[in-house]
């Protein structure tokens, strides 16, 4: 039985889920994952995505955290169903419930201060007791409170929560069970214009006809709450599905120090948006087969809630990074290029060269046609020539960011490095003077029309052969055309520097000796 016919008979196109962030800062695996599991739910549904910010924390929320939240989501594909609905331009709808629930004595307003709450507090603890409001307010006359709030004395407004047992189905944990006694009468607003989470939540849910709430295990202590709430509105209850939390592979609270920042992050650092969908959803969903690969699309056909575990997830950064290799070696070379340039541009290795009439393209979305010019030397590359340096390293890079500091010799005027690194096991520096002089000898004697990968590697590996260890040959003339100790094969380097820059860069290295 699947789980639309499971909970409620709900029919398919009648299924809306939410992804409800607060702007309190920028998005992060958790909030990611929660978007993304309401949204290959609804979509699988054929239901509705709805995304609402929840700004009412007016000192909190920041219009940069709203900005990040919106492009990020949609950098992952994860697309909105409604025009985005904002708690902060709701607040006459919670006002209506509000006095729905005052004049019908199921709230009040509470007038205690913050120090009388805290001796309160303190009091029960020291009797063994769970810390909650004792309900003091509850007990004033409509007159009392009249004439507190035409005073302008500073208060709250209190749910009365009846003491009872608060069960329900979650769709991850099954049955679950709290006691309200335990709660208290607990704040829903600071006034009638600015609600509190809560309370908005259960307004928001109703007014917007959310079928399924799917969220992190983490708010469960606020369901029995918003059950009461709902129930004493006159709502429908929603079906819940509380998702794992995400731990680091030490079994400890996520974060950085476990490779975990924001998506904005990742994106800067060049995961790809499908390589952060396969991962976000491999973060407490198991497909029940082998499978691990899979796009958004695929997602919407397998994802099943019923195989979402209840047991933690486990971050792990190798698994993200092969995941981005996985998906990285998957693009075309052309592809792949137009992704890099961004980071070679900004890292000032290269700009582009517009034409009068041209516009700068967009970030992430350079034009095959472009010139570039390479900064140091001041000389102009096209697209073709880029492309042929990022698919040597299409095989290496984890991510994209990481084709900055793969590459930056090819867009250097003069390399600089330790003559140690020309050095192949135990070699003198008079064998590494004859190895580079023999290899200017050589390639030298090369005409500019067979200087190609297949005939420089027939030509050098013959020599090698020669001296009986090819490190002794390869290993100096990798080293002095890229001044790192890895790299792509000398073969493909020399074919892409040329004949010129290859022996200028041989005849810099015999210079450091």
């Amino acid at each position: 039985m699947g789980i639309i016919e499971k909970f409620k008979f709900i029919k398919p196109g009648e299924v809306r889920t939410r992804f409800a962030p607060s702007p309190t800062g920028f998005l992060h695996i958790g909030s990611a994952r929660t978007a993304l599991f309401n949204y290959i739910f609804a979509k699988k549904s054929k239901g509705s995505f709805i995304l609402r910010i929840e700004d009412t924390d007016v000192e909190r929320s920041k219009p940069e955290f709203e900005k990040d939240i919106i492009e990020n989501l949609k950098y992952m594909g994860i697309e909105k169903d409604e025009d985005i609905y904002k708690q902060s331009e709701r607040r006459d709808i919670y006002a209506k419930y509000l006095e729905k629930l005052l004049k019908q004595g199921k709230a009040y307003y509470c007038f205690c201060s913050e120090e009388e709450l805290e001796a309160q507090r303190q009091e029960q603890m020291s009797r063994g007791l769970p810390a909650r409001y004792n309900g003091k307010c509850s007990n004033l006359s409509s007159k009392e409170v009249k004439n507190k709030l035409a005073q302008g004395q500073k208060c709250i407004i209190r749910f009365k929560i009846p003491a009872k047992k608060v069960s329900f189905e979650d769709m991850v944990r099954k049955n679950i069970e709290f006691d309200s006694s335990l709660i208290g009468d607990t704040a829903i607003a600071k006034d009638l214009k600015s609600p509190l989470y809560n309370f908005a939540v259960v307004v928001d849910d109703f007014e917007m006809k959310i079928s399924h709430v799917i969220r992190g295990e983490d708010l469960l202590p606020n369901i029995p709450i918003q059950i009461l709430l709902q129930k004493a509105l006159g709502f429908p209850k929603p079906e819940y599905a509380h998702l794992p939390l995400i731990l680091g592979p030490d079994k400890s609270k996520l974060s950085k120090r476990h490779g975990a920042v924001s998506i904005g992050e990742y994106k800067k650092q060049g995961y790809l948006p499908e390589t952060l969908i396969n991962f976000l959803a491999f973060l407490g969903w198991n497909p029940g087969t082998e499978r691990e690969v899979y796009s958004l699309a695929s997602l919407i056909k397998e994802f099943s809630i019923e195989r979402v575990q209840k047991g933690a997830a486990v971050f792990n950064i190798k698994r993200l990074d092969f995941l981005n290799g996985f998906y990285i070696r998957q693009k075309s070379p052309e592809k792949l290029t137009e992704l890099c340039l961004p980071y070679l541009i900004q890292e000032g290795l290269i700009e582009p060269v517009f034409k009068t009439e041209q516009y700068p393209p967009a970030y992430g979305g350079m034009s095959i046609t472009q010139d570039y010019k390479v900064n140091e030397t001041k000389e102009k590359v096209g697209f073709d020539y880029l492309k042929n340096i990022i698919a040597i390293y299409q095989e290496r890079l984890k991510k994209l960011s990481e084709i900055t500091e793969l590459t930056d010799f090819f867009f250097k005027d003069e390399l600089r490095y330790d003559k140690k690194l020309l050095q192949w096991k135990d070699m003198t520096d008079e064998e590494i003077e004859s190895s580079l002089d023999r290899l200017t000898e050589v390639l030298s004697k090369i005409k500019d029309k067979d200087w190609t990968k297949k005939s420089l590697e027939n030509i050098l590996t013959l020599e090698a052969e020669k001296i009986g260890d090819r490190g002794k040959i390869l290993w100096p003339l990798r080293a002095a055309l890229t001044g790192k100790e890895a790299s792509a094969g000398p073969f493909e380097i020399a074919e892409i520097l040329g004949k010129e820059k290859t022996l200028k860069r041989l005849k810099e290295a015999r210079e450091l000796l």
